[in-house]
Formats: C-alpha cells, structure tokens, sequence
C-alpha cells in the first residue's frame, strides 16, 4: 500500500507545503472505467463504514422494510444527535426489541454537543450513542424478520453476515478469494474490498433509482439521498455533500476511506494512507469535480466550495489551507 501511494493533498502554510497526505483514488465513469487514479486502484483496503451501504442492501434482500428515513440510518454513522438516537429505537421497537439487544460496542456521541448533552443526563457510553446504532438496529430487525438469532447476529458465520459477504462480493465485483475478514470498531465482521471495487458498488448503488428502480439498491440510494442529515448529521461532510448534490450517493469511513457515486452511475472511492480525517473534505470535493458534480441540475457549487475548506490556523487565524494534490484547479 505504501509503495504505490501518491499524494492526495498538500498542508500549505504560508507560502510553504508543510504536510502532505499520501494515499490511493479512483474515479470511474458510468461504464465502470476508470477516469482518473491517484496510486494503486487496485489497492486492498479495510471498507470501515464506507461499506454501510453495501450492509444495508443486504439486509432489504433478506427481508427488512424500513421507510426511507431508517433505512438511511441503517446504512449511517450517525452523530447520536436526539433525532437518531430516536429512529434507532424507532427500528428496535418496530420488531419487538429495545435497546437492550444491541451489540455494537458502547461508546460517546461522536458529535460533541450530543455528547455534552448527553453525559449531561448522567449517561456514560452506550450502544444506543455509538455511531452504528442504526446499522445495529437494522441488522437485529433483519434477523426478527428473517427468523434468526438476534444474539448471534455479530458472528461472521451468522445468516445475515453471510449474506452481506455475499453482496459486497457482487455489488463491488472484487474475488472472492482475495477476501480477508476481520472486526470493525462497531464490533460488526468487516470484510475488505479493493479501491476500485468500492467504486463499483457506488456506482451500482446509486446508479439504481434510474436502471432498477424499486430494487433494494434504489431503496437504500433514495433513502441516503433524501434524508442526508440520518447518515451523519450536523456538520458532517457526507450529510452536506449529498445536501449539496441532488441524487448523490456518499459514505466516510473511519481511517480516511470513502465512497460516493452519482446517479448515473459515475463513481469514486480514495484511501488516505495515514488514516487522517484532515484531508478527507479537500480530497472528495475535489474528485467529486474530476465526476462532474457541480454541472449536475440542482448542484450548489458553493456549498461544495464550503465543505471543501480546512484552514490552517496560526494564531487562531487562517494562514493556509488543506488542498487536494490533484484533479480541477491543482498546479503542482
């Protein structure tokens, strides 16, 4: 992985480049070839949350119903603001279950106002404030459902686990030999894709509400991209992303990786190889420019302009920026 990286984004301070993140992208166009790669985008990566999505198809095939607004919860990492920390109870007590029979590891809302507030109450970390409590939620509504074990659900021999290996494998096309299989952060099996493969199923998924409307692919697509503000939340960079782009698919990840893809089907995916968070915002506008985003009917430019903004601070004042090392507008 280190060896086929390429820069992604400069840190300028003044005048100067004083960081810059290394790391793996790929743009596809709608026939699923590649426009643009920045290193290897045959790279081997662990998906994180950008395989939500992916997660949240399979569990419609198995026999979830959700309407839209869940269903885009299932597929978040959401901030545990009061709003999801509602719908994910709202999906337990649906199929007869509370909080109580979630797995997911407990911890603090990652959107600090939410975790003020809520260590405010007395509260310490809980399943229900961990940014996969929709996932979580979704996954024991799926195994109700389906009529399997709800204790079992994290155990990668488990019905519902084998399913989503199942359809992470067709909707991102990559070998299923070449498959490695760990544990996410959430305590979920997290199964790896490669880069581009990750671009294909974003292009798959968001793709759908046009080539297969009423497919589970078109349900979680026009869940995600209709309610933007479930998939994360106040001032996330994927909720204001799709806010900003009508019909945009998009997923962060933990450890710089994410996916998006447009409605006909164009697609990216990039790893920054340090893990960083910092780069992340510069890196996806600027790829979702090389897609052609901001020529989409309805796009804000200048929204996409303000998501993309990191300052550098010196003095509490900006004296730099976090700039994307390649795509429109970069001079090397």
């Amino acid at each position: 992985m280190l060896r086929s990286a390429a820069p992604l984004a400069e840190v300028v301070r003044g005048d100067l480049v004083e960081s810059v993140h290394l790391g793996h992208l790929v743009t596809l166009n709608a026939s699923g070839e590649a426009d643009l790669v920045v290193g290897d985008a045959s790279t081997v990566i662990w998906p994180r949350s950008s395989v939500k999505p992916f997660q949240a198809v399979a569990m419609l095939r198995n026999g979830l119903t959700l309407p839209p607004r869940l269903l885009a919860l299932g597929a978040a990492s959401h901030n545990a603001e009061d709003f999801h920390l509602a719908g994910a109870r709202e999906i337990l007590a649906g199929v007869g279950l509370d909080e109580s029979a979630l797995r997911n590891t407990p911890d603090m809302p990652v959107y600090p106002p939410a975790a003020f507030a809520w260590q405010e109450l007395g509260n310490g970390p809980a399943s229900i404030t961990q940014n996969c409590s929709g996932k979580h939620a979704a996954m024991l509504a799926t195994c109700v459902v389906a009529g399997w074990d709800t204790a079992t659900y994290l155990d990668p021999a488990h019905p519902l686990q084998v399913a989503i290996r199942e359809t992470l494998l067709e909707l991102t096309g990559d070998d299923a030999a070449d498959l490695h299989v760990t544990v996410d952060g959430c305590g979920a099996p997290l199964f790896s894709t490669t880069l581009v493969g990750m671009a294909r199923g974003f292009g798959r998924l968001a793709g759908a509400p046009a080539a297969a409307p009423g497919s589970p692919e078109a349900l979680v697509a026009g869940a995600m991209s209709s309610f933007p503000e479930m998939v994360g939340g106040t001032g996330r960079d994927a909720t204001e992303v799709m806010q900003a782009v009508p019909g945009l698919v998009a997923k962060d990840g933990a450890d710089g990786v994410y996916g998006a893809g447009l409605p006909d089907g164009r697609a990216l995916a990039f790893k920054v190889l340090d893990g960083s968070p910092r780069p992340r915002p510069a890196v996806l506008v600027s790829a979702l420019a090389a897609l052609g985003a901001r020529d989409l009917p309805g796009a804000d430019g200048a929204a996409l302009d303000r998501v993309s903004r990191t300052p550098v601070l010196g003095g509490g004042e900006p004296v730099g920026e976090v700039r994307a090392a390649f795509g429109p507008g970069f001079a090397a």
